[in-house]
């Protein structure tokens, strides 16, 4: 491992120079990964190891039609190397249990029957295993079990993965039964595609993710676009020029030098008002969002937000709720005002 010092604190990570995918392969030459769920991170991780030569199943209920005509569309063979779940998980030997979490409890009675013993069970989310009072997920005691969680959606995995770059994943070893398994969980973190992986745990890999996506990454981001686009709006502001400032400079421009060099270095690509605006702000936005993200992290660490998403997306008209959900958000100003910048952004 490579001893990273990051802003005073040393952390030990797994670069491809450590791990390269050439001991990927060797690690994994005898395994049958069988990718359990062609949703969201599945067909990512799938298509991205069998690019990078590993040998690899897929396993997806003919009844979600659209997930398993998907699969066929991407090259993969029923009766070949796509099965039925309970096959494709018998025939596994690392077994990458990539469902919703929702579907993870439905699913388990079932998949924990297909599981040999030292199989490894795979996981990219820590949720069944933290939450394992609400969704039954207990393994078997002679199973490896590992976790690699990209920090990306499925859709970035992949296309970082073929414009040769990586999404940068975590990994943890929940349950060590060979002897193997953190050498199963790098090696598959590699294969995958990982731009580098860091060591977490179970319970923090769940904890920073749930909190991550209702704050900045996803809830946060959305409702105080939400209340700039609004104060614009009341103010007489045009929906172009509303969006303008506070969707697409965002993610066209300033975003941008934040990835390449640093928040500090954005400020000091920024005009001195920006710089002094933004320096006397920042503050006061942290100041009013703190006690928010206190809260949401300890309903995240007492399972209250894993009580509501379990509830909510168990019921039987949940898609048509969520479809509404998401229609609404689509059809306002703020939104469809983004349909109309993103056609008259130059074509490259």
């Amino acid at each position: 491992m490579a001893k990273i010092n990051f802003g005073g604190v040393e952390e030990n990570v797994v670069t491809r120079d450590e791990f390269p995918l050439s001991r990927a392969r060797e690690v994994l030459k005898n395994e049958v990964i069988a990718v359990i769920g062609y949703g969201v991170q599945g067909p990512a991780q799938a298509m991205n190891m069998k690019d990078n030569g590993i040998n690899v199943i897929v396993g997806q209920s003919p009844d979600f039609k659209a997930d398993w005509d998907r699969a066929v569309k991407d090259g993969w063979v029923p009766g070949k190397t796509l099965f039925s779940i309970e096959e494709a998980a018998t025939k596994g030997t690392i077994v990458q249990y990539l469902v919703s979490d929702a579907a993870q409890r439905a699913v388990w009675p079932v998949l924990k029957k297909c599981l040999n013993e030292g199989d490894a069970l795979y996981f990219s989310h820590g949720f069944s295993i933290t939450y394992k009072e609400q969704t039954g997920v207990v393994p078997p005691a002679n199973i490896d079990v590992i976790l690699v969680a990209p920090k990306g959606s499925g859709t970035s995995v992949r296309r970082n993965f073929l414009a040769g770059a990586g999404i940068n994943s975590s990994y943890a070893v929940f349950q060590d039964f060979t002897g193997r398994a953190e050498e199963r969980a790098l090696a598959t973190g590699i294969a995958i595609g990982s731009g580098y992986l860091f060591p977490t745990t179970f319970e923090n890999e769940v904890f920073s993710d749930l909190t991550g996506e209702r704050g900045v990454l996803m809830g946060a981001l959305a409702g105080i676009m939400d209340a700039q686009y609004e104060v614009l709006r009341a103010n007489g502001h045009s929906p172009s020029e509303a969006f303008n400032e506070t969707v697409e400079e965002l993610t066209q421009s300033l975003i941008r030098l934040v990835d390449e060099n640093g928040m500090d270095w954005m400020y000091a690509n920024c005009s001195a008002t920006a710089q002094r605006g933004a320096l006397d702000w920042r503050p006061k936005f942290k100041a009013a969002t703190l006690p928010v993200f206190k809260e949401l992290y300890q309903k995240v660490k007492s399972g209250e937000e894993t009580k509501r998403v379990l509830e909510s997306t168990g019921k039987s008209n949940y898609k048509d709720l969520l479809n509404a959900e998401l229609k609404e958000m689509r059809e306002s100003e703020f939104w469809q005002a983004g349909v109309q910048v993103r056609k008259l952004r130059p074509s490259t």
